[in-house]
């Protein structure tokens, strides 16, 4: 999978799954101030990226990522 599918696949989450606007989804988004998702979002977050890569996000990494380029890279890193 290309870094360019990767990314629109986890815009895709984030559309779908947040009703976040395309228009404010770039790698220097913050994930809580930004895109205003909360720990519970998170959660939804990671679940709903799991499920689109068919990948694994420890707990501790998913803590870690802050802004959107944190979540590119890490899935761009793990998917098959």
């Amino acid at each position: 999978m290309t870094q360019e599918n990767v990314i629109k696949g986890i815009h895709n989450v984030f559309i779908e799954g947040f009703e976040i606007e395309e228009e404010i989804l770039n790698g220097a988004a913050t994930l809580d101030q930004d895109l205003g998702l909360d720990s519970l979002d998170g959660l939804d977050l990671v679940v709903a990226l799991e499920k689109e890569f068919d990948i694994r996000i420890p707990e501790e990494t998913a803590r870690e990522m802050r802004v959107l380029q944190d979540i590119y890279d890490y899935v761009d890193n793990n998917v098959q």
